[in-house]
């Protein structure tokens, strides 16, 4: 990759990097100013606001808007962005002499996307082809914003994006229903059959709006009193012994009608996200909570939000902070709770727990009775995924957030985080929602740091950002081309993109599609083979561990918290997992077999 500057730099590295292009030199160049073929005019305009070609309806704001040259543009050249009042060309590309050439009227930004959002699509349509991808990736899925999406396409549509699980919001189903028990069964055998697993995304202390509507007497209470309707969660006061066994009695209902692969409980706490500042919003203040704390403390909990008392929030914090420890404790025992009577409903399921962040944004221990402290101890005997959702008072601080949020919660080895897709109310530049190479740095940056990536959600990703996601989350520590093929050293299961047969540290290798040779974590030379293996193991949800060609098949070995879902590109006559015959779920697809493999470190054999 060149880069050409007027003034000496491309301010490009870290976008760049977020796909692996800073690894691969293919033949293009970054031009950024006056150069060859891109001459300024004696015309000036003012550039605040940009129109994307791919996305003309979507805001882009500079926050700091620059006066720039009016440039005259080759022949052929394809315009990318231009301003958006005059339509001045800002951004454009074409092919010359043998090159690819980009070319920009100003410099991207220090963080590489704060003025131009699609420079990166827009190399992909100049023919750059992302050397790197990764299918670690998990999603969120709310089916009430996907009514008429055919499943199969949906869940292509993942795997393509390197998405290898969904969690799908469970509660549309707790209350069983025909039409929708099918659609779901539906959804389920789609993602397995192209190779995503499916989670049921909990949202307790919401349950269901059919069991809002039949059992006010349960609903939470907020600090005025009313009921804990808030957003779109209707919630239920979990602390009372009838609800909670009323809740878990169609929970574990829910989780034995469908084939899932796992459960998520996500965001078991308290509201609200601005603490007692915000007593509208604010639980648990129901009459169970307000005589269980006056016994223990001696004063009913609404008196922190009555103006008159001597102990509001404002004037007696030592008042304050019971209650916030209280609510703490209170979580607590909720989420253990949980995660115990999920680990009865079905012992066989990976489960995960979705947790704001109190550690980067320590407010949130006290305003939500979140607190990570006494929590994270006790996830090893669950042996659970632990997702960190950072605070939407975070959201605006950029991909660079993640390695420091990682840092405060090591050494958890099980830690993922998830990443809100969402309009932000910070002002926020150059658009209000992450999209472009913003979001694929989060993405690049989160995948450094925390072993698994949750994105919220997979509708909320522009459609123009779907086929650079499974590159931004791939870690490469260290490319190297030789004589023969690449070295390559990555710290998760890699695909590298190859052309043909291939052998991996001069072993014939059988995981490979038509475009990529998979790699297990670590230090590998992938070279050129001779003859294509008699099968391939195409996609893998697990994380691989090693792989060989056998007589007639071949055999791989992996590690799984979960089921995996593995697709072959021939049928298999023979199954054996750990050395003994197995017949795993089988799904038929027209180029492909797909298997769930049991969870576990497992070495498994496939003949033809």
């Amino acid at each position: 990759m060149t880069f050409v500057s007027a003034s000496g730099t491309l301010l490009l590295a870290s976008t760049l990097a977020s796909v692996g292009l800073d690894l691969v030199p293919p033949k293009f160049v970054l031009l950024e100013g006056e150069g060859p073929d891109f001459r300024p005019t004696r015309r000036t305009v003012r550039v605040a606001s940009v129109e994307e070609s791919r996305d003309p309806s979507l805001e882009v704001v500079w926050e700091k808007p620059l006066t720039l040259p009016v440039y005259e543009l080759p022949g052929g050249a394809r315009v990318f962005a231009r301003e958006k009042r005059t339509g001045t060309p800002l951004v454009a590309g074409l092919h010359r002499d043998g090159r690819a050439v980009l070319w920009t009227a100003a410099p991207a930004g220090e963080r590489g996307y704060e003025r131009f959002p699609y420079l990166l699509q827009a190399l992909l349509d100049l023919g750059v082809e992302l050397p790197f991808r990764s299918a670690r990736l998990w999603a969120f899925f709310d089916s009430s914003y996907r009514l008429r999406a055919d499943p199969d396409f949906l869940a292509r549509r993942w795997r393509q994006a390197g998405i290898a699980a969904v969690h799908v919001a469970a509660w549309h189903y707790y209350d069983p229903d025909p039409g929708r028990d099918q659609y779901l069964r539906t959804l389920i055998e789609a993602c397995h059959r192209h190779g995503v697993l499916v989670y049921a995304w909990l949202e307790l202390p919401h349950v269901s709006e059919k069991f809002w509507d039949e059992h006010p007497q349960w609903r939470e209470k907020t600090a005025i009193g009313q009921d804990a309707h808030l957003d779109w969660r209707k919630l239920m006061n979990l602390a009372d012994p009838d609800c909670s066994k009323a809740v878990e009695t169609g929970l574990q209902a829910l989780v034995g009608r469908f084939d899932w692969d796992g459960v998520n409980l996500a965001e078991l706490y308290f509201e609200s996200l601005y603490g007692p500042a915000d007593p509208q919003r604010f639980t648990p203040l129901n009459d169970g909570v307000r005589d269980d704390f006056r016994r223990e403390r001696g004063f009913d909990p609404l008196e922190l939000f009555r103006r008159d008392s001597p102990r509001h929030w404002e004037r007696d914090h030592a008042a304050w902070k019971q209650f916030a420890d209280y609510r703490a404790a209170l979580a607590r025992r909720l989420q253990l709770q949980w995660l115990e009577a999920a680990r009865r409903w079905r012992p066989d399921l990976d489960l995960v727990l979705t947790h704001i962040d109190d550690r980067f944004d320590t407010r949130m221990r006290d305003y939500l009775g979140a607190d990570t402290a006494l929590l994270l101890p006790e996830l090893d005997r669950f042996q659970s995924t632990f997702v960190v959702e950072d605070p939407a008072t975070t959201w605006h601080l950029g991909p660079e957030r993640y390695p420091e949020i990682a840092r405060r919660y090591a050494p958890h080895d099980r830690l993922g985080v998830d990443i809100n897709i969402v309009d932000r109310y910070q002002d926020v530049y150059p658009t209000k929602k992450q999209t472009g190479a913003e979001l694929l740095q989060l993405v690049h940056l989160a995948s450094r740091s925390f072993s698994r990536v949750m994105l919220y959600s997979e509708q909320s990703i522009a459609p123009v950002d779907y086929p650079l996601l499974a590159a931004a989350a791939a870690v490469v520590k260290s490319w190297e081309q030789l004589k023969n093929g690449v070295l390559v050293e990555a710290a998760h299961t890699t695909g590298v993109r190859w052309p043909g047969p291939a052998q991996v540290d001069g072993r014939p290798w059988p995981v490979a599609d038509d475009e990529f040779v998979w790699m297990p974590a670590g230090r590998h030379r992938i070279e050129a083979a001779e003859g294509r293996p008699p099968m391939r193991l195409l996609h893998l949800t697990a994380d691989l561990v090693d792989a060989r060609v056998v007589p007639s098949g071949l055999e791989f070995e992996y590690r799984s918290r979960s089921r995996t879902a593995a697709l072959f590109d021939a049928a298999p006559a023979r199954i054996e997992v750990d050395g003994r015959p197995a017949t795993p779920p089988r799904f038929e697809a027209g180029s492909h077999v797909a298997l769930l493999l049991p969870a576990g470190h497992r070495t498994v054999r496939i003949l033809r």
